[in-house]
C-alpha cells in the first residue's frame, strides 16, 4: 500500500488516518502551519481556516485550498503549506478578526501568550488594512464566578470553548448563539458563569487562545514563568498537574496536554482548590496538649515527648498497645515509612489505612478472586469497550476526569449500565439503570448471573481454560429464586435480564465500581460476585474490558501496596507466613510481629476497652469521616498518647495530645499510584510553610529518635528500598518514572504492565464464588423503628471532611451538606424543600436542610459528610463488611421529621 505524500514536492510517508496539519507538523514541526481553532485535546473543526494549504493531485498541478486540520492525507497528495496564495490568505483572515477584537495587548492578562498575538505576528501583520469596526459583543467582564472569567469582547468565535465543554467535559454550558456578526458565547441560557450548569472544570479557559474566557488566577499569564509538573492531592484518577510559580508562591495550575490519565483536562478540585496550601489556617508549630490546651512547643520536644510516652507504653503494656493509621493523602515512600516504624520500630502490625473504610473489600475479593486486588485494565481502554458496567458509583463527582470520559462513551452510544440506589448523572444518559434498595447489590448481581447462565451466554472456553468453582458456583446460582430476588432489590427481572444479556453478548464490556461497592455488609462479597460476572464472560486480560475499582482517594491504591494494613505488610506479603516474616526480619534489621495486627474498627474497640494506649494518626480525620462519631471519640479520649499529623485543626486534631503540622503534597515528593495502578511522581512545587515538615522526614526523626537508624528522607532513596521489598516495585526508579510514570508490576528491566492477567491470574486460576443475598444487620435489627435508609455520597466540589477544599473557592460554590429525599416522603412527614429535617438513628440525632428531589426513590435518603457543622457521622453505623470490616455507610436505618433547625443532637 502506498502511504506516500509530498510536502513542497518532497515524499514522506504519512500515518493511516492522519491529517494533513498533523503529518506537517511531524514532518516539518509545529511552527509551518499556524492554527486558531485547532486544541490538542480536540475534535478538528475546521472554523478559523488559518490552517489552509494549498494540495494538488500532481507535482505543482492545479491546487485547491483546503483547511489542513480536518482534511486526511491521501496517497499521491501534494501540499504546498506555505505558497503566496496561502500566506496572503493567512494574513487576510487575521486582519478580519483584528478588526473586531480589542488592540489591548499591552494590559491583557495574556499578553505574550496569547495565540492570537502569536500568530498575527507569524503572519507578518504590522497594521490593519480594514477600518476598526465597532466592537459589538458585550464588554462587562463576568465575574460572577469564584473562579471563572469571561470577557467576551475578546472572543474570536473559534469554538474551542464549545468544543471543551461538549468535548472534554460534556456538559454543554457553552453554546454559539446569533447568526453572522451577531454570533457570540452564550452560557447557559444567556447567563452568568455562576448561574449556568458550569462544573467548573476550566477546561474552556485552557483552550481558549485568547483571554474572553480565563479564570481569576490568570492562568495564561506569562507571569508565572517557572513550571512545576506533580499529580493532584484529591481523587484517584491521578491527574497530572503544571504548577506556576512566581516568587516561591503558587499563581495557577494549568492541566498538561501530553499527561496519559488527563490530557489537558482536570476538575476544579485539581486545578483551582489549591490555595489552601497557604491559608491562615494551616498549622505552623508542633504542640502539646497540657491541662486542656494546646502548647506550641519545638520539633525536638514533641519528639522527645511522644518517644518516652510510647516507649514507656511499649515497657509497660507491650508493642501490641500502640497503634498507627496511615494516610491515603501521603506519597507511597511515606506510607511505607509509616508501616515500617510500627513493625520495625514498634514491634507490631497494629497498622492501618483509609483503604480499610473504603476499597479494603476491593482488595480482598479480587485477591480472592484473581489473585491481586488491583485494576485489570487501564482507563485508555475505554476507547476499546463496547459496553460500561458502572455499580456503585458516580464518577463524574468523585472521580471527574475518568467520569467525564465515561460520561462521553454514554452519550456516544456505547451500551451502558448503571447499577445506583440514586438516579446519579451517568444513569440519566445510561441503557440500562438498575436503581436497587441500598445493601441489594448481591442479590442484584446473582440476578444477572442467573440470566446469563440460563440464556446460555457463558464464555465457556474462557471459563474452562482459565477458571475453577464454575460448576459449583453455577449450581447455586440456578437455585435462586428470582422473583424473591426482584422484591428484595426492587428492580425489575425483566430489566436486569436484559442488561445482563447486553453485558455478556459485548465483544468487550469494562466494570467500574465505586463505594457503593464496598461500603456495604456483603461488600467483600459483591467485589467477588462481580468478578465472577467478569469471568463467566471471559471480559478479564483483554481490552476494553475488566474489573476496575474506582479508588477513592489519590493514593489509597499506594498505602495499601506499602502495607498499610494490618495483615499484610509491604507488597501484600502475609505478615504471618514464618518465610517472609523472616525475610522482612532480615531486611528490616529488626523483630517484626507474626501476629495480625488490629484495622481501624479494631482500633477504636481496643481503645474502649483500655487495651490500646497510644494511636498516631497521619491526615485523616476519623472523627467527622469515621462512622459512629461518638463512638470514634469515645476512643479517642480514652488513649493515654493520641499523635496527630495535619495540615489543620481537624475535628481529629482538637483531640490530640499531640500535634505535629505536616506539608502538603505541594511541599513534598514521592510517588502517588492511582487506581490503574500508575506509580506518578510527586514533585515538590514550593517550600514547605515555615514551622512544618513533610511525613516523611518527621517519621524518619521520630525512628531515629526511638534508636532506628534510618537514611534521610528523599523519593529516591526511599524508592531504592521499596523496590527491594515490594515485589512488583522490583523496577521502579524515581528518574525513570518520566512525566507519565509506570503502571505496576514494574519489571526489574523497567518495563510495566498495562494490562493485568492476560495469559493467567496471578493466583493461578481464576476462583467462581457464590454468596447468597444477606440482609444488612442494621436494617434486620433497626429496620421496623427506623424504617427509611440513609446512605453516604460525595459531591463534586468537596472531599471526604473538606478539610482543603472548604479553604479555597468550592466553599462559595458548594456552601452546606444537604438531605435528598423524594417528594412522596416530603409530603407524608410535611417537608418543605430547605425546611431544617430532623434525621434519626439509633446512635444519635442531627439536623440537616431538605433537598426534595426524584434522584432518590421513595424510603431512601441521601446526603454527604463535607461540613463539620453538620457531622452526617453522628448516625452511621458500627456494621461493616464482615470480611474486610470495610464500615457500612451506604445502609444506615434512620426516621425523619420536620426539624426546629438545631442541626446537632446526640
Amino acid at each position: 500500500m502506498n502511504n506516500t505524500a509530498y510536502i513542497n514536492n518532497q515524499p514522506y510517508e504519512f500515518k493511516p488516518n492522519e491529517s494533513i496539519l498533523n503529518f506537517v507538523k511531524r514532518i516539518e514541526g509545529e511552527k509551518i502551519i499556524p492554527t486558531l481553532c485547532d486544541a490538542p485535546n480536540l475534535e478538528a473543526f475546521g472554523s478559523c481556516r488559518v490552517c489552509s494549504v494549498d494540495v494538488a493531485l500532481e507535482q505543482n498541478g492545479k491546487t485547491k485550498t483546503v483547511a489542513s486540520c480536518h482534511t486526511p492525507v491521501n496517497a499521491g497528495m501534494y501540499i504546498y503549506p506555505d505558497t503566496e496564495q496561502i500566506l496572503e490568505l493567512r494574513k487576510n483572515i487575521i486582519e478580519l478578526v483584528l478588526t473586531d477584537h480589542p488592540l489591548e495587548c499591552l494590559t491583557c492578562e495574556v499578553n505574550g501568550n496569547c495565540e492570537l498575538q502569536d500568530v498575527a505576528a507569524r503572519v507578518g501583520i504590522t497594521d490593519v488594512r480594514y477600518p476598526e469596526g465597532a466592537n459589538h459583543l458585550n464588554r462587562t467582564k463576568d465575574i460572577s464566578h469564584p473562579y471563572m472569567r469571561s470577557e467576551l469582547s475578546k472572543c474570536i468565535n473559534c469554538y474551542r470553548c464549545v468544543r471543551a465543554c461538549d468535548e472534554v467535559q460534556g456538559e454543554m454550558v457553552l453554546t454559539m448563539v446569533g447568526r453572522g456578526f451577531d454570533a457570540h458565547i452564550s452560557k447557559g441560557f444567556d447567563q452568568s458563569f455562576m448561574e449556568s450548569d458550569c462544573v467548573s472544570c476550566g477546561a474552556c479557559a485552557q483552550a481558549c487562545p485568547t483571554n474572553a474566557i480565563s479564570d481569576v488566577f490568570q492562568s495564561k499569564s506569562i507571569q508565572g514563568t517557572k513550571k512545576t509538573r506533580t499529580i493532584c492531592t484529591y481523587c484517584g484518577v491521578g491527574c497530572n498537574l503544571e504548577v506556576a510559580t512566581v516568587g516561591g508562591k503558587i499563581k495557577s495550575i494549568q492541566a498538561p496536554y501530553n499527561a496519559e490519565t488527563n490530557g489537558g483536562h482536570t476538575c476544579l478540585k485539581g486545578r483551582y482548590a489549591f490555595k489552601f496550601y497557604d491559608h491562615p489556617d494551616r498549622l505552623t508549630s508542633p504542640m502539646i496538649k497540657r491541662n486542656g490546651t494546646f502548647e506550641n512547643v519545638t520539633w525536638d520536644e514533641a519528639y522527645d515527648f511522644i518517644a518516652n510516652h510510647l516507649t514507656r507504653i511499649k515497657s509497660t503494656n507491650g508493642s501490641n498497645a500502640i497503634g498507627g493509621i496511615s494516610s491515603a493523602r501521603t506519597p507511597n515512600e511515606e506510607n511505607y515509612l509509616m508501616q515500617k516504624f510500627i513493625r520495625a520500630v514498634i514491634g507490631t502490625n497494629n497498622i492501618d489505612c483509609c483503604a480499610r473504610v473504603c476499597h479494603s473489600p476491593t482488595a480482598l475479593g479480587m485477591q480472592r478472586t484473581f489473585g491481586t486486588g488491583a485494576a485489570t485494565n487501564s482507563i485508555a481502554d475505554l476507547e476499546h469497550t463496547d459496553c460500561i458496567l458502572v455499580i456503585g458509583a458516580n464518577p463524574t463527582d468523585a472521580h471527574p476526569v475518568t467520569g467525564a470520559k465515561i460520561k462521553q462513551k454514554f452519550m456516544k452510544g456505547v451500551t451502558s449500565i448503571v447499577v445506583d440506589p440514586r438516579k446519579v448523572e451517568l444513569a440519566k444518559y445510561a441503557t440500562y439503570h438498575l436503581q436497587l434498595r441500598p445493601g441489594t447489590n448481591v442479590a442484584l448481581l446473582n440476578m444477572m448471573l442467573y440470566f446469563i447462565i440460563t440464556e446460555g451466554l457463558e464464555d465457556k472456553n474462557f471459563i474452562e481454560s482459565r477458571c475453577e468453582g464454575y460448576e459449583e458456583m453455577k449450581l447455586e446460582i440456578l437455585r435462586l429464586n428470582i422473583d424473591e430476588l426482584e422484591k428484595i432489590t426492587g428492580v425489575d427481572k425483566n430489566l436486569v435480564k436484559k442488561a445482563a444479556i447486553a453485558y455478556a453478548t459485548a465483544k468487550a464490556a469494562m466494570e467500574f465500581h465505586g463505594l457503593g461497592v464496598t461500603e456495604h455488609y456483603q461488600g467483600t462479597f459483591t467485589v467477588q460476585l462481580i468478578a465472577d460476572l467478569a469471568m463467566i464472560t471471559g471480559n478479564v486480560g483483554k481490552k476494553g474490558a475488566g474489573v476496575n475499582p474506582l479508588r477513592g482517594q489519590n493514593n489509597v491504591q499506594g498505602a495499601a501496596d506499602m502495607g498499610a494494613q494490618p495483615h499484610q505488610g509491604a507488597g501484600y506479603l502475609d505478615v504471618t507466613n514464618p518465610e517472609i516474616n523472616q525475610h522482612y526480619n532480615q531486611f528490616y534489621g529488626a523483630k517484626v510481629s507474626n501476629q495480625i495486627g488490629f484495622t481501624i474498627p479494631e482500633m477504636f474497640d481496643a481503645a474502649i476497652n483500655g487495651d490500646l494506649k497510644a494511636l498516631w494518626i497521619i491526615g485523616e480525620d476519623v472523627v467527622q469521616t469515621d462512622p459512629n462519631t461518638q463512638k470514634v471519640m469515645k476512643a479517642l479520649a480514652n488513649l493515654e498518647l493520641l499523635v496527630v499529623s495535619e495540615l489543620f485543626m481537624t475535628e481529629t486534631a482538637k483531640m490530640a495530645t499531640v500535634i505535629l503540622p505536616a506539608s502538603s503534597f505541594l511541599e513534598k515528593e514521592g510517588t502517588f499510584t492511582n487506581g490503574e495502578r500508575r506509580i506518578q511522581r510527586v514533585q515538590k512545587v514550593v517550600e514547605p510553610i515555615k514551622g512544618t515538615k513533610p511525613d516523611g522526614q518527621i517519621i524518619v526523626e521520630m525512628m531515629r529518635k526511638m534508636g532506628y537508624d534510618q537514611c534521610d528522607y528523599s523519593a529516591d532513596n526511599m524508592l531504592k528500598e521499596i523496590s527491594q521489598i515490594v515485589p512488583f516495585f522490583a523496577g521502579v526508579k524515581w528518574n525513570e518514572l518520566g512525566d507519565n510514570g509506570k503502571q505496576w508490576p514494574v519489571l526489574p528491566d523497567g518495563s510495566d504492565t498495562k494490562m493485568m492477567h492476560v495469559d493467567g491470574f496471578k493466583r493461578g486460576k481464576g476462583k467462581f464464588y457464590f454468596y447468597p443475598f444477606e440482609e444488612s444487620r442494621e436494617v434486620a435489627n433497626h429496620g421496623k423503628d427506623f424504617p427509611y435508609i440513609i446512605t453516604t455520597n460525595r459531591e463534586l466540589e468537596h472531599y471526604n471532611c473538606g478539610a482543603m477544599t472548604r479553604r479555597t473557592g468550592n466553599v462559595e460554590i458548594l456552601t452546606e451538606d444537604v438531605l435528598l429525599l423524594h417528594p412522596d416522603d416530603a409530603a407524608k412527614e410535611m417537608i418543605n424543600d430547605g425546611d431544617m429535617v430532623c434525621v434519626e438513628s439509633p446512635r444519635g440525632k442531627v439536623d440537616i436542610k431538605a433537598k426534595i428531589t426524584k434522584e432518590v426513590k421513595p424510603g431512601i435518603l441521601s446526603s454527604t459528610f463535607h461540613f463539620p457543622e453538620i457531622m452526617l457521622n453522628n448516625i452511621t453505623s458500627d456494621e461493616h463488611c464482615t470480611e474486610a470490616q470495610c464500615p457500612e455507610y451506604k445502609v444506615v436505618s434512620c426516621r425523619i421529621r420536620k426539624s426546629k433547625g438545631k442541626r446537632v443532637l446526640v
